[in-house]
């Protein structure tokens, strides 16, 4: 019986975020032709529970292989979709040249138009406050006519409000779901940008007050960004139901971190306009003096660009995106759940608390180096250029240190579905190179900092720690926060690590207005050695792990028979080395799980149809979720008294999983 593949359907996910697998092609459907009969159970199902991508011919996981098995395999199906992707992307240069950036756009620009726009005014904040100090002296650098405490809380009011955002959305987005989250981010960033525009006071501390609680407001819109985007991109696209998908498992990471370096081409484009326009407004020169003109003109320009591609992304999310929250709704729905999923998350904490210490630790760690280096780059770049007055000489420098970390961005998404590279020693190698490159101009600052002939290493060495930052933990926090826990409490808990994030960026906002240049030297390298320490002894590494294996184990957990599942989410390649002290890889059995997906894909099925027979909803959203000879299949052989049944939801204490031990005994009777 051959495999055969469909040249084209009608593309089922429209109005769905793009990553991380990219819109629905129509061109990825694959069956086998012909009704199958009883004896073709085996070598059907196989094809649907062991993917080539992931299992050896005879069924072999590839994590179970020897080391330089694991290599080799990995290397062979890493290089088939390389040739498969260059191939496409020849074809489609062939047939439009401009086809490439019109499909970056859909797969990239568009999901991380919220972190573009975040990052756009979340680091306009570093670069303006020399500006400010500059055409108000008074104010903003000997506080004379300005409170100082106001002056600090600008950035204190910034991160607080991203805080309430993160915790507050990303619980709402568990309740009221992922597209309402995505929609009500955008309009509070609209309003925030809005009243930065017009920020004003009858006296400069008053404007300065009016200008902290803008950015305050702005912030939770930029807060509730993060576990919006990160949980809608990780959840809505092709293979987002019951059966995973090849580009799941080979490209998520990458198609992830491509939205979220974004983030990075915001930071870019804000030093470029600034750029611009202060050389509009000041007469063609970047040279002080600062006229306040000048510095009112460039600050409220800089804000208005961002917020029309804002409101834009309103209008987007609101008229673009009705099936945002579609597998959050799935989720629900089976188990029997509206509003806010509680007991999920009780499970959760109880089962992968380990889980939250590394996300919301190693955030903490990085958000320390990241936010400390990005608030006060300023300071860090007048070492770096000596006695200069100009702040355009700081704008320059910091373009080119952009610049740098923007090659971090696109290597981590180059490198991050990679199996011997992957998630976790990404995550290490960024805090360890943290650690070294601010470690080493610690102990030898003066050597460094100070003497002319060495400053070009301390430039270096600078650049390169921005550089690892973006490509380590940077990326990786963003993404493994979302992919380490289950559907039903996703969002909120990459809120919580997001904000724990924040908090170490609240941290470094306060502790460096107390500390001189040398000494933030020797505070920022211990919390790469932290965040090192919390990833290798608490993150799991879900590089290459079908998705769909880490829901199917929390349904498990959730039915209380944990015990019961003994599929890949526990091998323990994948599984944290707290995790695996605790035991929880000790159910792992590749033999009693395939008899185990079997039953539960009939219970899957079985359920669908009982789901057909009794509802008059429109069903047809997964129905091409399963080949149509595993539906042939199932309908010849499975107890038909079964498919008149009511259906059970999961966790439901009536009947408890009553379709599937039903399916479970008659599977055991055939054997």
């Amino acid at each position: 019986m051959a495999l055969h593949h469909h040249h084209h359907h009608d593309p089922t996910n429209a109005g769905m975020v793009s990553v991380p697998h990219g819109p629905e092609t129509g061109d990825d459907h694959a069956s086998f032709r012909g009704v199958p009969d009883k004896d073709s159970e085996e070598r059907i199902l196989k094809e649907l529970i062991y993917p080539e991508d992931t299992h050896t011919e005879n069924g072999t996981y590839w994590a179970d292989l020897p080391f330089g098995q694991q290599l080799a395999f990995n290397r062979k199906v890493d290089n088939a979709e390389a040739k498969k992707e260059l191939s496409a992307i020849g074809s489609m240069i062939k047939k439009d040249p401009l086809s490439p950036v019109s499909w970056y756009f859909r797969n990239a620009v568009l999901p991380g138009a919220g972190l573009g726009l975040e990052g756009y005014v979340l680091f306009s904040i570093g670069n303006l406050t020399p500006l400010f100090a500059a055409a108000w002296p008074t104010c903003w650098k000997s506080y004379a006519v300005c409170n100082k405490t106001w002056i600090d809380a600008v950035q204190y009011l910034e991160v607080l409000g991203i805080i309430v955002g993160q915790i507050l959305v990303g619980v709402l987005g568990d309740g009221i779901g992922r597209r309402w989250g995505l929609i009500q981010d955008a309009a509070i960033m609209f309003i925030g940008l809005l009243m930065l525009v017009a920020s004003w006071g009858t006296t400069l501390n008053g404007w300065v007050i009016c200008y902290a609680w803008a950015l305050f407001f702005y912030g939770i819109g930029v807060g509730g960004e993060y576990p919006m985007t990160a949980t809608a991109a990780m959840e809505n696209a092709t293979g987002s139901g019951r059966v995973s998908t090849k580009d799941d498992r080979l490209h998520r990471g990458r198609k992830v971190t491509m939205a979220f370096l974004m983030q990075g081409w915001g930071q870019f484009f804000n030093q470029v306009i600034l750029i611009l326009l202060l050389l509009i407004f000041h007469h063609g020169s970047g040279n002080p003096p600062y006229s306040k003109l000048a510095a009112q003109w460039t600050f409220r320009i800089s804000f208005a660009i961002p917020a029309v591609g804002t409101l834009w992304l309103v209008y987007y999310r609101w008229y673009k995106m009705p099936l945002a929250s579609k597998a959050l709704n799935a989720a629900k729905k089976k188990s029997s759940v509206t509003g806010y999923d509680v007991q999920s998350l009780k499970l959760a904490c109880n089962h992968f608390g380990g889980r939250l210490i590394a996300t919301a630790g190693a955030w903490f760690c990085n958000d320390v180096f990241f936010y400390g280096n990005k608030l006060f780059q300023s300071q860090f770049i007048a070492v770096i250029s000596p006695g200069t007055k100009s702040i355009m000489t700081n704008w320059l420098w910091n373009l080119v240190n952009v610049g740098v970390s923007l090659c971090g961005y696109y290597l981590a998404s180059f490198l991050i579905d990679i199996k011997f590279v992957g998630r976790k020693r990404m995550q290490q190698l960024g805090f360890a190179m943290d650690f070294i490159l601010f470690l080493v101009p610690a102990i030898h600052y003066h050597y460094y900092a100070e003497e002319k002939a060495h400053i070009a290493a301390f430039q270096a060495m600078y650049f390169l720690s921005s550089f690892f930052n973006q490509f380590g933990p940077n990326s990786t926090t963003f993404l493994v926060a979302a992919e380490v826990y289950p559907t039903p409490i996703r969002a909120s808990a990459h809120g919580f690590s997001a904000a724990c994030g924040k908090l170490g960026a609240l941290l470094a906002a306060v502790l460096y207005n107390y500390i001189n240049t040398p000494t933030k030297f020797w505070v920022v390298p211990w919390f790469g050695l932290g965040g090192m320490l919390l990833t290798w002894a608490f993150l799991p590494d879900t590089t290459g792990l079908d998705l769909k294996e880490q829901e199917r184990r929390f349904t498990y957990i959730r039915e209380g028979r944990e015990h019961e599942y003994h599929g890949v989410a526990v091998h323990p390649h994948h599984l944290s080395l707290w995790e695996r002290l605790r035991g929880a890889g000790k159910y792992y059995n590749p033999e009693l799980d395939y008899q185990s997906k079997v039953a539960d894909l009939r219970a899957e099925w079985t359920e669908r149809q009982a789901e057909k027979a009794t509802s008059e909803e429109d069903l047809n959203a997964f129905d091409d979720e399963y080949p149509p000879e595993v539906h042939d299949y199932f309908a010849k052989t499975t107890n038909k008294s079964l498919l008149s049944k009511k259906p059970t939801p999961v966790g439901s204490s009536e009947g408890g999983s009553g379709v599937s031990d039903e399916i479970t005994n008659e599977k055991k009777a055939e054997i």
